[in-house]
């Protein structure tokens, strides 16, 4: 996947999207953006992401119930939350939301772009992983097909 992978950042602060937006970018990444829960929703629904960088805290809803739903509906994408009011409460309910990782604000750059691309190898690794087991149940199925049908 690498390079071209498409990240969608959701924070309310223009800045932090913006410079996230930039470093991404700078990257090879495809970068979109949204500024509230609402919007990252309908994005995740017109277009496909690898991964989702969410905030925490935002203006129509909590982060973790923003993961919640985004989970329901893309539960492939890699979902990193971003936060800066760091807590354990805060990473305890992100985990349990099935959150893939964790960054504190201020994002640092190496961990941002180490921390992307240790997901989109967890993805890349996922989606290999669930190839062969559709190759090998078809070709137990066929093997099973054969000896009942001669």
């Amino acid at each position: 996947m690498g390079k071209h992978a498409r990240i969608l950042i959701v924070d309310d602060d223009e800045n932090i999207r913006n410079t996230m937006k930039a470093i991404l970018e700078d990257e090879g990444y495809v970068v979109d953006t949204a500024v509230n829960g609402s919007e990252a929703i309908r994005k995740t629904q017109e277009a496909a992401f690898n991964v989702a960088l969410l905030d925490i805290r935002l203006p129509d809803m909590e982060g973790v119930e923003l993961l919640r739903l985004i989970n329901d509906g893309v539960p492939r994408m890699r979902k990193i939350m971003v936060t800066g009011y760091p807590s354990m409460q805060n990473a305890i309910a992100a985990l349990n939301k099935n959150a893939d990782a964790y960054l504190i604000k201020p994002v640092d750059v190496e961990n941002l772009l180490t921390t992307v691309k240790n997901q989109l190898q967890l993805q890349e690794g996922e989606r290999e992983f669930s190839e062969e087991r559709v190759s090998e149940f078809i070709e137990s199925r066929v093997k099973e097909l054969s000896i009942i049908r001669p």
